[in-house]
Order: C-alpha cells, then sequence, then structure tokens
C-alpha cells in the first residue's frame, strides 16, 4: 500500500465521520462513556491489588492497653511484648498521639475529644520480623494482662477489600457490557455510510477492487470514533485521579499504606485506553463491514 493509497483512505474516513452528523456523535458518546468506565474499573483494579499486596506485607501490629493501667504496668507489658518470638520492633503511641493522628486524618473537628474526654487508647505497635507471623503475634499479644485488644492490618482490612473486590467486578462486567454497546453503536453509523455508498462500492468491486481496500477508509473511520471518544474520559480519569490521590493517599499514607502514585498510574492506563477506544471502534467498522461484503 502506498503513500496515495493511504492519504486517499485517511480522507475518505474524515470526510464520512463528517457526513455521518449526530450518528458519529452518538458512538462517539458510546466510546466516552464506556472509557471511562472501563478506565475507573481498571484504575480502581489495580489500586486494589497494590493495596491487597500493602496489606499482606504489613508487618504491624497494634495492641491496645486498657484504660487506668499503671506506668509500672506498662513496662511489664512492654517488656512481655518484646519477649514474643518473632518481634521485631516495639513501640509506644500514647492515646494523645493516637488523637493527633486522627485529627491529621480527619480534620479538627476531633480536637474535641482532647485531654480527660480522649476515649482512645495508649498502644503498643509491634512490629513482625515476617509478615506471616502478624497473625500469631497478635493472638499471643491478646491473651496477655492489660491488654483490650490486638489488631493486624489483614484483620481490619478484610471485609474493606471483600467490598471493593465485589464493586470492582460489577464494574468490569458493566464495562464489557458497554463495550459492546459501543460496537453496536460504532457498526451502526458505518452502516449508514456503506448504505450511502453501496453503489461506489459495487462498482469498486466491479472493476476489481480487493476488499481489504474497501474496508480500510470504514475501519479507519471507526479508529477516528474511538480515538475522539476517548479524549474527554482520558481528561476526567487523569483530573480525577490526581485529585483522589492528594486526598484520599494523604491519609492513607499515615496508616503505612499508599495508592498508585499517578505518573505511575496515568500514562499506563493512558495508552491502554487509548489503544481499546481505536481497536472498538475500527471493530464495530470490521463487524459492519463483513456483514456487508458477504451479501
Amino acid at each position: 500500500m502506498n503513500w496515495t493509497t493511504i492519504r486517499n483512505h485517511l480522507l475518505d474516513s474524515f470526510k464520512s465521520l463528517r457526513r455521518n452528523g449526530w450518528m458519529a456523535f452518538a458512538a462517539i458518546s458510546g466510546v466516552a462513556v464506556t472509557i471511562l468506565l472501563v478506565g475507573i474499573s481498571l484504575a480502581l483494579v489495580l489500586n486494589v491489588t497494590k493495596l491487597s499486596r500493602d496489606v499482606e506485607n504489613d508487618v504491624r501490629v497494634q495492641v491496645a492497653v486498657e484504660p487506668k493501667t499503671t506506668a509500672k504496668q506498662k513496662d511489664k507489658l512492654e517488656a512481655q511484648l518484646k519477649d514474643i518470638p518473632s518481634v521485631k520492633k516495639v513501640s509506644y503511641s500514647s492515646k494523645a498521639n493516637e488523637l493527633k493522628k486522627i485529627v491529621s486524618q480527619y480534620g479538627s473537628s476531633f480536637k474535641m475529644f482532647g485531654g480527660d474526654d480522649n476515649p482512645l487508647s495508649d498502644m503498643f505497635i509491634l512490629e513482625a520480623s515476617q509478615p506471616q507471623k502478624t497473625v500469631t503475634i497478635a493472638k499471643r499479644a491478646s491473651k496477655l494482662a492489660n491488654v483490650s485488644r490486638a489488631n493486624y492490618g489483614g484483620s481490619q482490612t478484610k471485609k474493606l477489600f471483600r467490598t471493593m473486590n465485589s464493586v470492582r467486578n460489577l464494574g468490569l462486567a458493566f464495562s464489557i457490557l458497554l463495550l459492546f454497546v459501543a460496537i453496536f453503536l460504532i457498526s451502526n453509523t458505518i452502516r449508514i455510510t456503506i448504505l450511502s455508498r453501496s453503489r461506489e462500492i459495487e462498482i469498486m468491486r466491479l472493476v476489481g477492487a480487493t476488499r481489504w481496500y474497501i474496508r480500510w477508509p470504514f475501519i479507519l473511520e471507526g479508529a477516528w470514533t474511538g480515538l475522539l471518544g476517548v479524549i474527554v474520559p482520558l481528561v476526567v480519569i487523569d483530573l480525577g485521579y490526581s485529585s483522589i490521590f492528594n486526598g484520599v493517599g494523604r491519609q492513607l499514607a499515615t496508616s503505612g499504606y499508599s495508592l498508585l502514585q499517578p505518573q505511575a498510574l496515568i500514562w499506563p492506563l493512558n495508552l491502554s485506553l487509548l489503544v481499546i477506544a481505536m481497536l472498538i471502534g475500527a471493530l464495530g467498522a470490521a463487524v459492519s463491514m463483513g456483514r456487508f461484503l458477504k451479501m
């Protein structure tokens, strides 16, 4: 295929896209909604996977001290915690310090619980030598005197991730359904172009034009439909994710977890969505053209 042929195919595809008007707009809108939901689902999948891995690798166990425990009893408890096998490090955090963490995460409205009104507990934070040992350490710590509870990352976030996984799976299923809807819309848009140029296509077939020579302008039109449909979703996803990262990411950071950095997620995600959009556009055109050429 020489440059002149490629240029002619490109020009024909642009003309057809402009000629289709509202049908082309409907197809572009369908692609935009589809890509937006697919992008959100992919971002959710990637971050849930990362957070799940962070939780699995979390070596911390938080041991809450019972109220009215004396300083001497706390010292004894700290020594007992250090004696638990596989505990690498033990650090202390007062309930005043725990309140500061909550204020930094959720805002100054929680400052009202300062002083004697502070409902939180003093904490010992244990660091395990291996992530697999956190469950055993938490069980042993919870049995010690003056301990009200012992939590580890996995116990606190299992329900959350089950919910997030369900939302993710529903989002992916809905996105796949919308992919088929977008292909259907593009296929119908291209079909209108084919019907309006059926006489011209028939003449091309009579003079010996190959099927691929006839197909290319329509496949390119479908690809442009996908390309135009992906622009708005990419802007929304990029700005939205950066905003979410700056908000939620800071809160997670205080807990030892983090979302994927925007620069690590956005460019690969943008490229993937761009390819998906152009592929569903080209596929929709190929489906419609394949039906016509069989007639």
